[in-house]
């Protein structure tokens, strides 16, 4: 059976902590898409980490963790992260990576940081990881495979060709030091040695599996509001962070797709530029975020303080409605704790009128809250293990939501553990 795990928003939303916890059953777990432009981060029995490339499957020593076709292989980055968590004890994980995934190239970290000093105050608030220069590439067909570095002779050919026009934007647009081919090569083939090991027709691979019947997870990256088609375009990242998309950057046939949970945030956080309706400023922000996630909301890659907002049913709508969601996984309620009085976002006031409808960038720039006040539960639900066990008012928050949204929640997380979970 093949699950997929997504995000409804902006991304943060605590998809590594369910990742995670689903992994005790899985056989397989497949990143689909994105690169290391973005973390999830997982508490476990082994400490604290901040995964980037792998899987968030890597801890279980039953799994075996596949970097899709989809994803954006920063190569030395995947390395690292394997070396980071075998050197705290971690076993080492069994790891594929797919021969058609395309390698996120040295030049391309370069321009997406050139590219952001260049906008100045109009720059997308990239992370600089490569990830924008890196799908361009693939989409004008002058990306690099992982299988190319198994034919030297044409890779040398072809990164002279490529390096022309690279270096004609670094000579002109950028005024930066130009290419040198050769030493491109050179580091090209230590990332053959590096990759060797691992590289496998991963399509094939879980054609097999979904055969044997293995349970096979696929993790995404980012949510909803930050896929390039639907999200807040043009504020939005490179690659398709929706679960339909989970069969194209794993290459499997999209009806094996049988079960998708959209993990959801009790509140909302968003790291980047962008519209974003219901966000909050000063103290109000600053407490929230404080307290948010596990020792407070900051980006998993970048360190940044994220932007906090309250709830806001109608992006999580129409995040869930476009991923196709059969489970919702609530995130981070515990947080909320503090709280008299949550405000949540029902709907958008755009010149006057107002919608539950997720509108286009344009309009939704517009976009006024309309709140309500949900009654606070005043207390730490850290340790309950049941639905039933939670604070009256807590329950109501969660069914007021599940009823804004329609979408079932049937994951409820209170804590940052791999146990602080409730099914309901």
């Amino acid at each position: 059976m093949v699950k997929a795990v997504v995000g409804a928003n902006w991304g943060d939303e605590g998809k590594g902590k369910i990742t995670d916890m689903l992994s005790q059953e899985t056989d397989i777990i497949v990143r689909f898409q994105g690169g290391a432009n973005a973390g999830h981060t997982i508490v476990n029995d082994y400490g604290k980490f901040a995964l980037h490339t792998l899987p968030s499957g890597v801890f279980y020593g039953h799994t075996t963790s596949i970097i899709g076709n989809g994803v954006a292989l920063n190569i030395p980055v995947l390395f690292k992260e394997i070396q980071d968590i075998v050197d705290r004890n971690v076993p080492m994980p069994k790891i594929l990576v797919s021969d058609r995934a395309q390698m996120v190239m040295p030049y391309h970290i370069l321009f997406d940081a050139y590219e952001e000093e260049r906008l100045a105050g109009k720059s997308f608030g990239s992370t600089k990881s490569g990830i924008a220069p890196f799908y361009s590439d693939k989409y004008a067909k002058i990306g690099f495979q992982v299988n190319e570095l198994f034919e030297p002779e044409k890779l040398k050919e072809k990164l002279l060709r490529v390096i022309v026009q690279k270096n004609i934007l670094l000579e002109h647009l950028y005024h930066k030091p130009l290419l040198d081919a050769e030493e491109l090569f050179q580091t090209l083939m230590e990332y053959r040695q590096m990759i060797e090991p691992y590289v496998c027709d991963v399509s094939a691979y879980l054609y097999q599996a979904i055969k044997d019947g293995k349970n096979i997870l696929l993790e995404g990256q980012l949510g909803s509001l930050k896929d390039p088609d639907h999200g807040i375009y043009p504020m939005v990242t490179s690659s398709s962070t929706l679960a339909a998309y989970g069969a194209i950057g794993a290459g499997i046939p999209p009806y094996e797709i049988k079960q998708i949970i959209t993990v959801v945030k009790a509140y909302s956080s968003a790291v980047g530029a962008g519209a974003f309706v219901s966000e909050i400023f000063g103290d109000e922000a600053d407490e929230l975020r404080r307290r948010g996630g596990d020792g407070g909301e900051y980006g998993a890659t970048t360190g940044r303080p994220r932007r906090m907002g309250w709830f806001d049913c109608v992006a999580s709508k129409y995040g869930c409605r476009i991923q196709g969601t059969t489970d919702v996984a609530f995130t981070v309620l515990d947080v909320l704790g503090y709280l008299d009085e949550i405000p949540v976002c029902v709907g958008y006031d755009i010149d006057g009128e107002v919608t539950t409808d997720f509108p286009t960038t344009g309009k939704l720039e517009k976009a006024k809250p309309v709140l309500k006040n949900m009654p606070g539960w005043k207390c730490d639900i850290r340790g309950i293990k049941t639905y039933e066990e939670l604070p009256e008012n807590c329950r109501k928050y969660i069914e007021f939501i599940e009823e804004q949204i329609g979408f079932p929640i049937t994951m409820i997380s209170n804590g940052p553990g791999r146990n602080d979970i409730i099914y309901r």
